[in-house]
C-alpha cells in the first residue's frame, strides 16, 4: 500500500506541474499588466492559445529537417523531466534520488543545445542570430549556475534537492553569506535563462533585440505549442528550485500521509505566486537593457556565485 501511495504522489507532482505551468505564465501577465493598469488578458489565455495552436495545421520550411520536427518534443520531454524532479510539496518521494542539481542543470544545457541547433537548421537570420546570442549568454549564465549550485551543495553537503531542502529546513544552514549571495546570482541567471526583461522581452518580436523569440520563429501548429509550454514549464522549474533551495518552509517530508502533502502543496501554490508577483513587479519597474549589456549582467551573476562559493572554502561559517 506504501508502494502504490509513492507512485501516486510522484504521479500527481509530475501532472501538477505540468498543468500548472501555463497558469504561471498567465498569472504573472495578469499580475502585470494590473501594475501597468491594464486590464490584462485572463489567467487561463495560455491554455487557449495552447489548444489554439495544437489545432493549426504545421508549416514547414522546404529545407527543414527531421531535426527541426523531432526538437520541439525533445525539448518539451526534458524540461517536463527536469521540473518533475525539483521537490514542490514534499521531499523524499519516489524519485528523489534523481533528483540532482548536476542532472537539472545538464537536462536545462541539452534542451539549450537542441534549441539552437533547430535554429540554425533552416538557416534563417533571424535564427542563425538567436543562436549566437542564446549560446553567447549561455556561455557566462551556465558557469554561474554551476558556482551557485555548488556553494549550496556544499552547505548542505549534497547535490541531491530533498537532501538539501531537508537540510534548509531543519535550521542547520543558519544565516549565511554564502546563501544569499548565492540566491541573488540564481535570480539572475533565472531571469536570463528564461528571457524574462530586462535580458529579454518575451512579449515583443523586434528583430534588433530578440533573443528566444527568435529561435522559435520558424516554428508553428503543434511544434509552437510544445516550445511555449516547454517555456512556461521552465519558468515553473526555476521558481520552484528558488524556493525548494532558499525556502523550503511548508515542504512536508515523504511517507506522511495526505494531510501533510495538501499543506505543502498550499504553501507551495503561495510562494510560486508570490515569486510570480515579484518577478512581474521587476519587470513593470525595469526597463530592457541593450543586448551588449547582458554579459555584464550575467557576469554578476558569476562573480557573486565564485563570491559565494570562496566564503564557504575560507570560512564554514558564512
Amino acid at each position: 500500500m506504501a508502494v502504490i501511495f509513492d507512485v501516486l504522489a510522484q504521479s500527481v507532482q509530475m501532472f501538477l506541474v505540468l498543468l500548472l505551468a501555463p497558469l504561471l505564465t498567465g498569472y504573472v501577465r495578469k499580475v502585470k499588466a494590473r501594475l501597468q493598469r491594464r486590464r490584462g488578458p485572463p489567467l487561463i489565455q495560455p491554455y487557449r492559445d495552447l489548444r489554439r495552436l495544437l489545432g493549426k495545421e504545421v508549416v514547414l520550411a522546404d529545407n527543414a529537417s527531421w531535426l527541426f520536427r523531432a526538437v520541439p518534443y525533445t525539448i518539451f520531454a526534458v524540461t517536463w523531466v527536469a521540473a518533475a524532479l525539483v521537490p514542490t510539496f514534499a521531499t523524499g518521494l519516489l524519485f528523489s534520488w534523481s533528483g540532482d542539481l548536476i542532472v537539472i542543470t545538464a537536462l536545462l544545457g541539452t534542451a539549450r543545445f537542441l534549441q539552437a541547433m533547430a535554429a540554425l537548421d533552416v538557416g534563417t537570420s533571424f535564427g542563425g542570430i538567436g543562436a549566437s546570442r542564446e549560446l553567447m549568454f549561455a556561455s557566462l549564465a551556465e558557469p554561474a549556475l554551476i558556482m551557485a549550485v555548488f556553494s549550496v551543495a556544499l552547505i548542505a553537503g549534497s547535490t541531491q534537492l530533498s537532501t538539501v531542502a531537508d537540510y534548509i529546513l531543519s535550521g542547520q544552514a543558519g544565516l549565511r553569506v554564502s546563501l544569499a549571495l548565492a540566491l541573488v546570482a540564481f535570480v539572475i541567471v533565472a531571469i536570463a535563462e528564461n528571457a524574462r526583461i530586462p535580458v529579454d522581452n518575451p512579449a515583443t518580436h523586434l528583430e534588433l533585440t530578440m533573443i528566444h523569440e527568435a529561435m522559435v520563429l520558424e516554428y508553428s501548429g503543434r511544434h509552437l505549442a510544445m516550445i511555449d509550454l516547454a517555456a512556461s514549464l521552465k519558468l515553473l522549474l526555476y521558481m520552484s528550485l528558488i524556493v525548494c533551495l532558499f525556502f523550503p518552509f511548508g515542504m512536508t517530508l515523504g511517507h506522511d500521509g495526505l494531510g501533510p502533502y495538501l499543506v505543502g502543496g498550499m504553501s507551495w501554490f503561495v510562494k510560486l505566486a508570490v515569486v510570480g508577483t515579484m518577478l512581474a513587479a521587476f519587470e513593470t519597474m525595469t526597463a530592457k537593457m541593450r543586448v551588449f549589456r547582458v554579459p555584464g549582467f550575467l557576469g554578476v551573476a558569476l562573480m557573486l556565485s565564485l563570491l559565494a562559493t570562496l566564503l564557504r572554502f575560507v570560512s564554514g561559517n558564512l
